[in-house]
């Protein structure tokens, strides 16, 4: 099939064709500035200083009456306001929701790594119970050496007074009798 236009293809755009492109990111700030200037009371003071004037100027005025008791012109302002608010003020929000969405999974790595960290030093507390556990304690061994002590001090008594008879909880050892044959 021939192509038209001279080699040109109607299946791809054309090259060197400039469009109006925006900075999405740059109007996205722009319109976050705006919709945050529309929620302060300095917007609000100024938006009612200037609605207190054109009603009073369209009442009392007696000359140019510009827009008469119904005030339809002030009306248009405030739609046209309202038609253009609305719009920033929804895009500001999306962004706001990229972000917390942005903050909230970081957030959720964190914890992820939190309760990593603290698992594997949970494991490592248990191991290192079990070494200790194994190990004989500080009062195990000082009941011991007490223990040890009293049994000196009475063999020591013992051998003072004369041999008595052998501490209850030890055992005699047996005397070897030898083989006479």
């Amino acid at each position: 099939m021939p192509e038209a236009g001279g080699g040109r293809r109607l299946d791809q755009p054309r090259v060197g064709r400039r469009r109006f492109e925006v900075d999405p990111d740059g109007f996205a700030r722009l319109s976050e500035r705006i919709a945050r200037f529309l929620g302060t009371g300095r917007f609000l003071a100024m938006q009612t200083i200037v609605v207190v004037v054109w009603i009073v100027l369209n009442l009392v005025g007696w000359w140019g009456r510009w827009d008469p008791y119904p005030f339809i012109l002030l009306n248009l302002a405030f739609s046209t306001q309202a038609a253009y608010a609305a719009p920033l003020i929804l895009l500001a929000q999306n962004r706001q929701d990229d972000r917390d969405r942005v903050a909230l999974d970081e957030d959720r790595r964190r914890a992820e790594r939190t309760k990593a960290d603290t698992e594997f030093l949970a494991r490592e507390l248990a191991a290192l119970r079990l070494a200790v556990g194994e190990t004989a304690s500080r009062d195990y061994l000082r009941g011991e050496l007490e223990k040890l002590s009293e049994r000196l001090d009475d063999a020591v008594a013992r051998a003072a007074a004369g041999s008595g008879p052998p501490p209850a909880d030890r055992k005699q050892p047996r005397k070897r009798e030898r083989f006479r044959g």
